[in-house]
């Protein structure tokens, strides 16, 4: 305000209103909203496809465009890539396109944009086509390929069939698996592995965002998606509308830097922490709510869950021919905790499980595991975006002890979450990608963002979304108290706050923070749910989070004795 005024005591006014005489700042953020001269140069020389559309799944829209392997050379080798469209009930009225991301990486687009008219609201379906574009190399794109046939594959990854691996046999299995892996995606899928970046993803949205005819994007992206949509809004600030990101990865995180080269990619990401954190506010809710409401409460849910987990290390159990050991029992947990009703699925799943333990008569047969027809290529894609976009470790032989230092910050989890990305070690992973984007991650967009994390995932740690919003100059944290991955359809505050969002770029308030559905809550007569046991992680001190029995993020914890089997 200071230097608008010397302007006008100076006469300049005029000046400045023209825009020939911009303070300096305002300079800066202009520039920085803008789409470097590079990546203009990269998009725009793609001619903008024509797309063929046809009907398909008898309520959507099918269709695939070329793009360059290399942006670099437009005329060079090309790639396909699959869209998919429900149209918006009301085209009069329709604003644009909604494209959406699922995640993964891996996860195909199309399916989610297919299912769209049984997860988005109404009011989305009826002014938005929601379009889902599966990214390169995965989904119905054309497809990566890091082994000649299914059996070869069957073949090297059956190491790898495990959650993760524990024993000594085990690990030297899993990272024979993730060599072989490795290597197969360096040399036989080569070609497109090493043009799977995140950027390229972004590269290929932008590209699609002018075929389907929009000036401005409006994208909702979860889990993985939020990473690919953080990308786009700091590679083309000022090409989107509307950008939402629900279950967040923090893309320096995601990515790394030289100083953090070294650690592996979740002691970055913090998933397992989240994941820990989810179980034990889960667990103790439990003892809260009592035997009555919750089937694990009986002593001290905390204790009788690290007791579970040691008699399955000591003694696995086969249930309906699935061997369950402790690794498996620790994945099933992870997934029961992916979900709105983590609550009651953790518990029941750990009841039973007491129960099945608790028999002399435990089986130990082993269950039988395996790929069939046709290629499955989910752990290809899932490596060539991973290991292309970032900086991992150096050499796969340290990760067994990387994994077990992790699995002192974050109890069960820290190794399984380790464990996933030991594929991308340097000295086995030797694709890259040149064009692969590494930041900054700081861009000042000229429309907001709007960012939203959940206290309780298990996935994407809340922590995350905290940051990123932090970093993005111009965005909005949304938070919210609910259990499971992402936010979106968990409450009515959540759903509707992202939909005005996309909708009208309504913003909510600055620290709103969502209320949803907690664990082993009563109904009361007037139908609502009483309230559950409050902590605001958006608040809370350190202090007040280790007083409500919950782990300090990022700091070693002790798990309790397992007692006696």
């Amino acid at each position: 305000m200071r230097f608008r005024s010397r302007l006008l005591a100076a006469g300049l006014a005029g000046l400045l209103l023209s825009g020939s005489v911009v303070a300096p700042a305002v300079a800066r953020e202009r520039a920085d909203a803008t789409t470097s001269t590079a990546e203009a140069r990269r998009v725009g020389s793609v001619r903008t496809p024509d797309l063929h559309w046809y009907a398909c799944y008898g309520w959507a829209q099918c269709a695939t465009a070329k793009v360059p392997l290399d942006y670099d050379h437009p005329y060079g080798t090309q790639t396909t890539v699959a869209l998919l469209r429900v149209k918006a009930k009301d085209q009069k009225n329709r604003i644009g396109s909604l494209f959406v991301n699922p995640g993964g990486p891996g996860g195909s687009a199309t399916t989610m944009a297919l299912a769209a008219p049984f997860f988005l609201s109404a009011s989305l379906l009826q002014r938005f086509d929601i379009v889902g574009m599966d990214p390169r190399g995965i989904g119905a794109s054309d497809n990566v390929a890091c082994f000649a046939d299914t059996g070869k594959q069957t073949a090297a990854l059956k190491g790898m069939n495990v959650a993760f691996p524990v024993t000594a046999k085990e690990t030297k299995a899993y990272l024979n698996g993730a060599r072989k892996l490795a290597t197969g995606c360096s040399t036989t899928g080569r070609s497109l592995a090493g043009a799977m970046s995140t950027a390229e993803v972004a590269r290929d949205m932008d590209v699609m965002r002018r075929a389907v005819g929009d000036k401005k994007l409006t994208y909702l992206g979860f889990s993985y998606g939020t990473a690919l949509g953080q990308y786009y809004a700091n590679m083309f600030p000022d090409r989107f509308r509307a950008l939402a990101v629900d279950g967040v990865i923090n893309p320096r995180s995601w990515v790394g830097s030289e100083a953090s080269k070294n650690v592996i990619q979740d002691e970055r990401l913090h998933s397992a922490d989240g994941a820990y954190k989810a179980l034990i506010r889960v667990l103790k809710l439990c003892d809260k709510a009592g035997e009555t409401r919750c089937a694990f409460a009986a002593g001290d849910p905390v204790q009788r869950y690290a007791t579970l987990a040691g008699r399955l290390k000591a003694r696995p159990v086969t249930v309906d021919g699935f061997k369950i050991t402790y690794a498996e029992f620790v994945g099933l947990t992870l997934d029961a905790l992916y979900g709105v009703d983590a609550g009651a699925d953790v518990t029941m799943l750990a009841a039973e499980l007491w129960k099945l333990t608790s028999t002399p008569k435990a089986a130990t047969a082993s269950s039988v595991t395996g790929r069939a027809f046709p290629y499955d290529n989910s752990s290809d894609a899932y490596a060539a975006v991973m290991c292309t976009d970032g900086l991992h470790p150096g050499k796969a032989a340290n990760w067994p002890a990387k994994a077990a230092r992790a699995d002192k910050r974050a109890p069960y989890f820290g190794r399984l979450w380790a464990w996933q990305s030991v594929q991308c070690a340097r000295d086995i992973w030797k694709v890259r990608d040149e064009d692969a984007y590494t930041g900054p991650f700081t861009k000042r967009t000229r429309n907001t963002v709007l960012v939203v994390g959940s206290y309780w995932d298990p996935a994407t740690n809340y922590y995350e979304a905290v940051s990123s919003a932090a970093k993005l100059p111009n965005s909005r944290l949304l938070s919210s108290d609910n259990f499971g991955h992402t936010a979106y359809g968990t409450s009515t505050c959540a759903t509707r706050a992202m939909d005005h969002y996309l909708l009208y770029k309504a913003l909510p308030a600055r620290g709103t923070v969502c209320k949803g559905e907690q664990p082993f809550m009563h109904k009361l007569s007037d139908g609502t749910k009483e309230a559950a046991p409050g902590l605001d992680l958006a608040t809370a001190t350190k202090a007040e989070i280790v007083a409500e029995g919950l782990p300090a993020e990022g700091e070693p914890q002790l798990l309790p004795p397992v007692g006696r089997f």
